[in-house]
């Protein structure tokens, strides 16, 4: 089973990828949760390029990625699941939550720290929420947030495979609760027991500061719930609330491939961030 996810590890990964990717973006044409308000040729066309110029920045600088960073962990006996005797499938399990955890508090401290809000206001500046916002990350922030997962498979010492699903999950459930898709109230009230979905994340995508800064979890929903930072709707509805940030609605910055790349560089360092958790009338 290892030797076949490592020999096929990149296949695996960009066929999830391309699945849940056409699966949602049809999804959202059937079923739109909201009218978009900005070009969608134009915000595709940018939030794509973007993607694909991080994923050439990873694969140039990470050539092995997790995967391999997990093998390694192996081969040297590195981390606490390599150390302990621990069965496979609870390893695997283990694994998958604690790493998914880690991206709860990675979200959190990018909230957090106003100098990493400065590289994730860019996921946030989306004028519009769909499949495509959940890949639009800074170059910067995807280097930082390989980094961290290293330092967690160091740590851990997860089984290959455990990275692998957890790689497949984190890059589906992103695409997935993301999505521009109206799903039934009560599927969606059973789906967010176990699962972060559309409507539970775009919370977090509202312009108000308390609701941007909850609902963090990206598969998993049980972290927010577990360390109060759960919000179940916005107060204005799906389709009222407004998407963004309230000092970034130009366009030409928030859309254009060339404003996104220069957006940490600019401004002054506000303090936007999870200390500042009260709803307030200004940014």
């Amino acid at each position: 089973m290892e030797d076949f996810v490592m020999q096929n590890e990149k296949v695996i990964r960009l066929g999830f990828f391309l699945g849940v990717f056409i699966v949602m973006a049809l999804f959202e044409v059937i079923a739109p949760r909201r009218a978009l308000s900005q070009s969608k040729i134009v915000r595709w066309g940018n939030n794509l390029s973007l993607i694909f110029f991080n994923t050439f920045v990873l694969r140039v600088l990470f050539p092995t990625a997790a995967v391999g960073m997990a093998l390694l962990a192996q081969e040297q006996d590195w981390g606490l699941f390599n150390y302990f005797p621990i069965t496979s499938p609870i390893a695997i399990v283990a694994s998958v939550i604690v790493m998914d955890f880690f991206i709860y508090i990675q979200h959190v401290m990018v909230h957090a720290i106003p100098v990493l809000w400065r590289l994730h206001r860019v996921h946030h500046a989306d004028l519009d929420y769909d499949v495509t916002t959940g890949a639009r990350f800074h170059t910067l922030e995807i280097i930082l947030s390989m980094g961290i997962k290293f330092a967690v498979i160091l740590l851990l010492g997860p089984p290959v495979v455990a990275v692998v699903i957890f790689e497949v999950m984190l890059n589906a459930t992103a695409m997935f609760n993301h999505s521009n898709v109206r799903i039934p109230e009560g599927v969606d009230k059973v789906l967010r027991l176990l699962v972060v979905t559309p409507d539970m994340h775009r919370v977090h995508h509202s312009i108000e500061d308390d609701e941007a800064n909850s609902n963090f979890g990206f598969s998993l929903p049980w972290w927010d719930r577990l360390f109060g930072t759960y919000r179940a709707q916005p107060r204005g509805g799906h389709t009222g609330m407004t998407i963004g940030i309230r000092s970034y609605r130009d366009s030409k910055h928030c859309s254009w491939l060339s404003g996104i790349l220069i957006m940490p560089f600019i401004g002054k360092i506000s303090d936007y961030a999870i200390n500042r958790r009260q709803w307030k009338d200004h940014e």
